[in-house]
């Protein structure tokens, strides 16, 4: 789940817009992409005892002496938050393996808290997508110990060769120019099966029905290639980012606007241009299908290479509209109008943020609600979540020595209604849910894999206390959050007071292929509980979203097969197939070009869109070669 930042630092915060060209990928690290990376010296004091290996192994025993930590901050306002009070972190019991190879529920000891816990958030059709700052994940099926990335083992030799071969094909299609068709194949039984999985033989029907979802079993499981947009051609990159689904129209971004088209044919609805580039979007949506988005004020010129990301703007993404933008200037006076960084949308809110300031509007008529306070202590908001609740990051303190704070904020007013002190050796945060509310970091830079994650922390939002901070191995799970933004985290899901995450991949028992498991974690104890939903053989199973209390997931294929979408049962873990994707080489090979950990993927009523978030020049390599912004599938 490695992610290199998407950002370089300014001196004093990451800048909007790095040098060279806009939003464009870092160079890969040392030893290329996927090259295992070894974890910074130092961190927040000795490592926390992580959790039970998923994969049955016994846990690494647990330094003698903890750190110490900060205990919760109280309740704070706008301000600098109080400094910590001496004290720990409440951590799970290491627990102990069952007859599964999970661990063993256990009750958690005194100081433990106890009782029920919120649901989460009903599941939107939208997930969480990010910037491209990932490269192309290699082809499935081959062995990738130590996480996502990376190669080696006694498996490499043979498999690179099937890999290479598969590559080789598909240049080879794609260049005598195979057009992808909703008539082409179905595709065949995936030989790996799943556990409680319905549909192997893409049969749907009354006696496949899901519980606790909207989603509903199709009556042919089988998909069909619905439509495909082509790639714009561009000279460079052009950030794309932002797709969303109404009850009609699939909607999605492109480099002179935003298009809406039709969900199964993918004829063009309506178009509404903008004035520059998109810069980033809410995933969130509306009752009434609107949603808030970032945009540059011009397109690039001589003069001005790189405008600024200034515009606020909500669309109506059921008329094809963009009913306001605006601009804003900080709070602490001038006429230069606030770069934001990050958009979201809670209720009738629309929350912006950044390094030089933020700002609330009415999602009806972009009416101003608030500005957050600023002054000398040098604290300011750097980015808001949103969903059916609104939460901020507050960072303060240097750009060497930051102190931040998680606050529950009033989305009318912006007034806190509780605050937590993150401990020290955070430099990111990231909301990964507001309601109940779940903060991922990196404590003390120690994940070491680029992924943002190696604790996640479970806060009461009323009181502003930690309920548990659950410590997630980076070699053991395959979460993922942006490395600098607050509402980017990707991989998860939270829904029925637990976070439910996809273990890294690992061998499986097929001599050429990976596989995986999603677990989840119990929010107010932080235990991981028994329960699991198996990818099978050469499969790799990514949460997408909740759908009530199910999880829609998808499952990646290995290189001669389909992908899957399921629907995973959040308590029993039993697996529903909703989709099936054809096994045509043509096909296929359309579908691996995206990269799970950053193509946007939304799955809704029999529908799945698969789509890119930026587009690049074409290749020098393959100048002819069709590159499509969106594939769509459909079933029935």
């Amino acid at each position: 789940m490695t992610q290199p930042p998407q950002q370089p630092p300014h001196p004093d915060e990451p800048s909007n817009t790095p040098p060279g060209a806009p939003n464009t990928p870092p160079a890969p690290p040392a030893g290329g992409f996927g090259a295992p990376q070894d974890p910074p010296p130092g961190g927040f004091g000795q490592p926390t005892p992580p959790p039970a290996d998923p994969f049955g192994k016994q846990p690494p025993a647990a330094p003698q002496q903890p750190p110490a930590a900060p205990q919760d901050a109280p309740a704070g306002g706008y301000g600098t938050p109080p400094p910590p009070a001496p004290g720990s972190y409440p951590t799970p019991p290491a627990p102990q393996p069952n007859g599964y190879g999970y661990p063993q529920a256990q009750q958690p000891g005194y100081g433990y808290p106890q009782g029920p816990g919120q649901h989460g958030r009903p599941g939107m059709p939208q997930q969480a997508y990010g910037y491209p700052t990932q490269p192309m994940q290699p082809q499935y099926g081959a062995p990738q110990p130590g996480g996502r990335g990376g190669t080696g083992g006694k498996k490499f030799s043979t498999q690179m060769q099937i890999i290479v071969a598969a590559a080789v094909a598909v240049v080879l299609i794609i260049g005598a120019g195979v057009i992808y068709s909703a008539t082409s194949g179905d595709g065949g039984k995936d030989e790996a099966s799943s556990s409680g999985s319905t549909g192997g033989e893409g049969k749907g029907g009354e006696d496949s029905g899901l519980a606790g979802g909207s989603e509903k079993v199709p009556a042919n499981t089988k998909s069909k290639v619905a439509f495909q947009v082509p790639q714009p051609v561009v000279k460079d990159i052009v950030q794309v980012e932002g797709s969303w689904l109404t009850d009609k129209a699939y909607v999605k971004t492109g480099i002179d606007g935003i298009n809406g088209y039709d969900r199964d044919k993918g004829t063009k609805l309506w178009s509404v241009p903008l004035p520059g580039e998109m810069c980033t979007t809410s995933r969130h949506v509306s009752k009434d299908y609107k949603t808030a988005i970032l945009f540059r004020e011009t397109k690039p010129t001589k003069e001005k290479k790189y405008p600024a990301c200034d515009q606020v703007g909500v669309i109506d993404l059921a008329a094809g509209k963009l009913l306001w933008s605006k601009s804003v200037t900080s709070a602490t006076g001038g006429d230069r109008p606030v770069t934001f960084d990050e958009v979201t949308l809670s209720g009738t809110t629309v929350a912006a943020g950044g390094t030089s300031g933020g700002a609330a509007f009415k999602l009806a008529d972009g009416a101003e609600l608030w500005k957050p306070k600023t002054g000398a202590d040098g604290c300011y908001d750097r980015g808001y979540a949103g969903g059916e609740a609104l939460a901020v990051v507050r960072k303060c303190g240097t750009y060497d020595s930051p102190q931040l704070t998680v606050q529950a904020l009033n989305p009318t007013t912006g007034a806190p209604l509780s605050s937590y002190q993150m401990p020290a050796g955070v430099e990111y945060a990231h909301i990964v849910s507001t309601k109940p509310l779940v903060v991922a970091a990196d404590v003390g830079d120690t994940a070491g894999d680029g992924s943002g994650i190696s604790d996640f922390f479970s806060l009461d939002a009323a009181t502003g206390k930690l309920k548990v901070r659950i410590p997630a191995d980076a070699e053991k799970y395959a979460g993922d959050c942006d490395s600098t933004e607050v509402e980017k985290c990707q991989n998860m899901a939270v829904g029925n007071n637990r976070l439910y995450l996809p273990t890294e991949r690992h061998d499986g028992t097929s001599e050429y292929g990976d596989t995986n498991e999603v677990v989840a974690f119990d929010l107010d104890t932080g235990k991981l509980l028994g329960g699991r939903a198996d990818a099978g053989d050469r499969n790799i199973l990514t949460p997408l979203r909740m759908d009530g209390t199910s999880i829609i997931a998808y499952k990646e294929a290995p290189y001669d097969k389909g992908g899957q979408v399921v629907s995973i049962d959040g308590e029993t873990f039993k697996q529903t197939t909703l989709m099936e994707n054809p096994d045509d080489e043509a096909i296929r090979k359309a579908e691996k070009r995206f990269s799970v950990g950053s193509a946007e993927l939304l799955y809704s009523d029999g529908q799945f869109y698969m789509a890119a978030p930026a587009v690049h020049k074409p290749s020098s390599y393959s100048p002819d070669e069709k590159v499509y912004l969106v594939v769509a599938y459909g079933t029935g």
